[in-house]
Order: C-alpha cells, then structure tokens, then sequence
C-alpha cells in the first residue's frame, strides 16, 4: 500500500522520499491535505458564485418591478385619487387606503397575542420533544402553505354564511387574522428558540417564577424576532385579495364608524389590493390602477419602516432595562 501511495503521489508532482520515512508519511499528509484544500477552494468559490448569482437576479428582478410600476404609476398620481368620495369619475383611492389600514389593524390585533401566547406555551411551557408539540408544529406548518382562495372560501362559508355577517369589514378581518396566525406564531416560536437558556436560569437563578422571567429576560432578547413575523402578516394583510373578494366584499365606502358604531364592523368594504383588481378587471381606469399600485407600494414600505423603528425601540428600552 505504502508503495502504491508513493508511486501515486509522485506521478501527482509529490517529491520521492524513502518509504517508511517520516518524512514520507508528512509528504503523503500534506499531499492530501493540499488536494481537499484545493478541492475545498473550488466548491467554495462555486458556491459564493451561486450565492452572489442570486442576489443579483433577485435584486434586479425586484428592481424591474418596483422601476415599471414607478414609471406607469408616477405621472397618473392625481389630487383626485385622494378625494375623500369614491365615485366613477374620480376613481378615488381613498377609501381603500383607510379601509386596508383598518382591516390589517384588526386582523392583527386578533392574530398577533394569540400567535405570540400559543408560541409562548409551547417553548416555555409545554414539555420540549412531546407530541402535541410535534402536532401544533406541523399543522401550523401546514396552514401557512394553503392558498389564500382557500382562506376565502372558507371565511365564505363560515363567517360570511353560517354566522350571518355578509360581506363586511368584519369577516374579511377575522378570515385574515386566521391566514397570518400560522406565520406569527411559527416566526415567534423560532425567536423564542434562539434565546439562550442561560437567560431562563439566570432568571430562575434570581428567583423569578416562570412568567417573570419569560416577560423580563426572554421576549425582550426575541422582540426582533417577533417584529419580523409581525411585519410579515402585515404585508400579506394588505397585499391580499382572493380571501377578501369572499368574505369584505368590493364596495368602494368607508364604514361609518360615527353614525353606526361599532355595527359599522358590519359594512362592505374593499382594501387597496382589491381596488386595484377590481379597476384592473374593468380595464377602464388602467392608468388609476398604476397609480394606486405605487400608493400601495409606498405604503408596504412605510408600515415596514415604522415597524423596524419600533423594534429597534423597543430592543434598546429593553437593552437599558
């Protein structure tokens, strides 16, 4: 064997040596460490090549979308979108915007402490490595992969049908909350995870019960965490439109909240995603529809940016803490 390696290794550029050497045996090592550092090298660079390969069509892809819907919708941005009144001649944005920021603040005020406290109990809680954690895992893994027709249909059925509330603000919120408590909650639960134990027993160390140290030591160090899984369900709340066709309705009107209270939850509405298909479906107001795609745009953005600022606040509150 010692002889094979040696006739191979020297055929490879290795110096000869004397067999059974120290020498020899460091050369056959050192041979074979420079042939899968070589070798270590090229994956490496292949890899950094795909990597950088990505970014540079994702970037470029999001660039094309965010340039085009820029250059079509700019010029057509008119006083008249924001007029306070929808009617077919002004084709008004106004009351989709309020309208989306209702319903996204709705639905995540329902979908947001119940995503948080169900990842809570099963990460701080709930034995680790049992069953039913185990089940809640993949189910919630499941229900993030349905598509949101789906959503729709069945907040159709049961909200819209079964409970008697129609088409209204109401139904679209809660089929909504329903559609991003799988995100919140899984995103919460992978932030929880990556806290170091050593925060939950220098908690338990001081002599703080369960609860305490979960709120004081825990969740302040996986708030940006959270935040993300918050932002996440923002985003789709006001980017949806199959589940809130079936279940809010098309009615370009802002609930009278004044007049009607809170059974103003019951009225038809429809959010920016929905104003844009349904002026695009028309094929009437295409330029109006560019339009309200750039408002939209500019709104994901802000309602991101707002909550980024918010958790880094929130992170150095409890940093100072």
């Amino acid at each position: 064997m010692s002889a094979k390696l040696t006739i191979a290794y020297e055929s490879a550029g290795t110096p000869a040596v004397a067999p059974g050497s120290g020498d020899h045996i460091d050369s056959l090592f050192a041979a074979v460490e420079e042939r899968h550092r070589k070798q270590r090298r090229v994956v490496s660079t292949l890899l950094r090549l795909v990597v950088y390969l990505g970014a540079l069509l994702t970037t470029a892809v999001l660039l094309f979308l965010v340039g085009y819907i820029l250059i079509n919708g700019v010029p057509y941005i008119t006083p008249a979108l924001f007029e306070w009144e929808y009617n077919s001649t002004n084709v008004s944005l106004m009351p989709a915007l309020v309208n989306t920021l209702i319903m996204a603040g709705l639905s995540l005020v329902m979908a947001v402490p119940i995503g948080v406290g169900s990842a809570i109990y099963l990460v701080e809680y709930a034995p680790r490595g049992s069953r039913f954690v185990q089940i809640v895992r993949t189910t919630t893994e499941t229900l993030q992969g349905i598509p949101s027709i789906i959503y729709g249909l069945f907040g159709m059925l049961f909200f819209v049908t079964a409970l008697h509330w129609n088409l209204s603000l109401l139904a679209g919120a809660c089929t909504l909350a329903i559609m991003v408590l799988p995100v919140v909650m899984r995103t919460t639960e992978e932030a929880l995870l990556a806290v170091p134990d050593s925060y939950r027993e220098g908690g338990f160390g001081l002599g703080a019960g369960r609860l305490r140290t979960v709120f004081r030591c825990v969740l302040p160090s996986a708030i940006p965490g959270i935040l993300g899984g918050v932002i996440l369900a923002l985003g789709r709340c006001v980017g949806e439109v199959a589940a809130l066709i079936f279940t809010a309705g098309s009615i370009a009107q802002i609930p009278n909240f004044a007049g009607e209270g809170f059974a103003a939850l019951f009225d038809s509405t429809r959010t920016l995603a929905v104003h844009m298909y349904a002026l695009a479906s028309e094929g009437l107001h295409v330029n109006e529809t560019y339009a309200t795609a750039v408002v939209l745009l500019v709104l994901v953005v802000l309602l991101n940016l707002l909550a980024t600022f918010a958790a880094k606040k929130m992170n150095k509150g409890g940093a100072d803490a």
